[in-house]
């Protein structure tokens, strides 16, 4: 769809020839190509293009004949072993690799996952089926081991060009290296600072070393920019100019004024959230739309916090990048146990938590909550109920939960920790991404820190209730809609706001505390606030808490993002929130 407006824009600025322009993505190409010299790799012409459902329903039933044969408990789900797969692909690393990496938790079935890999490729050749990631494994194949077959595609297209390029894996660069054959006209257009999709498989190498790879390159800067007003463009720039690897480059604007960004310092979590509920408020009430506001975080569990004083102030918003800290399952888990606890004839959820434990089905799930209400001894009495003995290990567990709550008085927050101590065990059976929900698990801990009794916090939570819409996207139809849009950086790619909002800026949190000690992921870190920065046209605005303690890793965090800190006062301001007052106007 992209590549077809790009060459709509180019006819009405040019001429009907470019009509004739072939146009599109990688593995389109890929398939055109394929269907004419399928045979050449293996596969009969007509062979059929399987979506990811259908890729995972083909993985499904190799997971279940291996499962018989698995001796070290439950294996990755069908969803994990297809983004194992493809990862793989793109990354250009092996199976191993990306366990070892990306899915530590299971590098006791990876036997397991190597067979299921097999039989998956096995079964796609004997049913002539592609994927999506064989699209482009066979057309390199196909490009080099058949000379004759690249010459004529090569004759064909004899000028390249390529969009995005600092976006490409290191097989689409090769496949490019292939097409560009002797003739070696190649055009891409790329920005190497906004190279952020590593995660995904997009090799930074492979914008920087292309004027090695075809040694007769002329490098054409770009550097006027249309978006963002002076100061904030003299900041990216001192940012970006800290990044070892990197094509020089001195953005400008014609535009004139513009306010300089600033780098607030809150007392806490929940102070910077007041603080940019109150700047969103002001802005809004000066005339600028909630939906031309973004606020920007480098996870999406940076944003909880917010969620809840946006909800209590009413401020609506929609997320971008990972669920809505009430829509997550997991927190809606938590959160049921909690509800059971204040309110202990909560139907839905008694109904929630039984339905977590083995052996608990719909019909018994039922009977136990008729059995509570009718003897009207809520959780104190479903302790002492007695069931059969297959039903009863889970169950043993849960009353034992309650019974430990009941005997002691606890704070809100160590009763949060006594109910994600009991179900971690079920999340880590339940999600195969569990490290990263009990991450989300922990914050949800350090927001009821702040809270006296059960009753408030669970009445924050309702504010935001959960919204399973299709339309919580940025493209809403309703031109009516005006709200907020909260983003993960890399959500917000391409797009721009009149203000944006980064929180967050703490090192620990951006650049994150796993990147620290790495220098390639660190220089990812470093792009990837420069990409959130840029996003702004007025406004812009980092923020911080002045001091955190992170549970997973045991440490204090305390320093301001090392991108940001320590940049001249006359080009990003340093205020704290209690002395912000008015102390310079906002543009609106």
């Amino acid at each position: 769809k992209a590549s077809q407006e790009m060459l709509k824009r180019a006819t009405e600025l040019l001429d009907d020839r470019c009509k004739r322009v072939a146009g599109g993505t990688f593995h389109s190409f890929a398939y055109s190509v394929l269907r004419k010299y399928a045979s050449k790799v293996g596969f009969e012409n007509g062979f059929s293009i399987i979506d990811r459902g259908d890729s995972e329903e083909f993985i499904s039933m190799m997971r279940k004949a291996m499962a018989g044969t698995s001796k070290s408990g439950s294996l990755p789900r069908k969803q994990t072993l297809a983004n194992i797969f493809s990862r793989a692909v793109n990354k250009d690393m092996s199976v191993e690799d990306i366990v070892l990496n990306d899915y530590p938790q299971f590098i006791r079935h990876l036997e397991a996952i190597h067979e299921i890999s097999k039989a998956y490729q096995r079964q796609k050749a004997e049913h002539n089926f592609m994927d999506y990631d064989d699209l482009l494994i066979y057309l390199e194949m196909l490009l080099n081991e058949h000379a004759d077959v690249r010459d004529n595609i090569c004759k064909t297209y004899q000028y390249l060009m390529v969009d995005e390029y600092q976006d490409t894996n290191k097989i689409q660069a090769e496949i490019i290296y292939l097409l560009a054959g002797t003739h070696e006209n190649v055009m891409v257009v790329g920005d190497d600072s906004q190279s952020i999709y590593a995660f995904r498989g997009a090799n930074f190498e492979n914008i920087m070393r292309f004027p090695e790879i075809f040694p007769k390159t002329r490098t054409i800067q770009l550097e006027e920019n249309y978006r963002s007003v002076e100061p904030i463009l003299k900041l990216t720039n001192v940012i970006i100019e800290r990044a070892t690897r990197k094509y020089s480059k001195n953005l400008f604007t014609r535009r004139p004024g513009g306010a300089l960004p600033l780098l607030i310092r809150a007392q806490s979590e929940n102070s910077q959230s007041r603080f940019v509920a109150e700047k969103i408020q002001k802005l809004n009430g000066s005339g600028v739309p909630l939906s031309q506001i973004a606020v920007l975080f480098r996870a999406s569990f940076h944003s909880f916090d917010l969620e809840i004083e946006l909800a209590r102030e009413g401020i609506p918003f929609v997320k971008v990048g990972g669920f809505k800290f009430v829509e997550s399952a997991h927190i809606k888990d938590v959160l049921a146990h909690l509800k059971v606890l204040f309110n202990p004839y909560d139907r839905i959820s008694w109904y929630r938590i039984l339905l977590l434990l083995d052996n608990i089905g719909p019909k018994t799930a039922l009977d136990i909550y008729e059995t509570i209400l009718a003897e009207k001894s809520g959780y104190t009495g479903f302790v002492k109920t007695k069931l059969k003995a297959g039903r009863s290990k889970g169950l043993d567990k849960l009353k034992h939960l309650f019974s430990d709550i009941d005997f002691r008085p606890m704070t809100v927050a160590q009763m949060g920790e006594a109910v994600v101590k009991y179900y971690l065990p079920l999340l880590k059976k339940k999600y195969d991404d569990h490290p990263k929900r009990t991450r989300d698990l922990e914050h949800l801990i350090t927001i009821m820190e702040r809270y006296p009794n059960l009753e408030p916090f669970l009445t924050d939570m309702a504010l935001e209730p959960p919204n399973t819409s299709l339309n919580n996207t940025l493209s809403s139809e309703d031109p009516t809609d005006d709200r907020l849009i909260l983003s993960t950086v890399h959500s917000a790619k391409g797009l721009e706001w009149h203000t944006v909002f980064i929180i967050w800026a703490l090192d620990g949190r951006f650049p994150s505390i796993h990147a620290l000690h790495d220098e390639i992921e660190l220089e990812e870190e470093l792009r990837l606030i420069y990409v959130a920065a840029t996003r702004a046209k007025e406004n812009l605005f980092f923020t911080y808490p002045a001091q955190i303690y992170d549970r997973m890793s045991g440490m204090v965090l305390d320093r301001p993002c090392r991108f940001i800190d320590n940049i001249p006062d006359d080009i990003l301001p340093k205020l704290s929130v209690p002395n912000i007052g008015s102390i310079r106007p906002l543009y609106f």
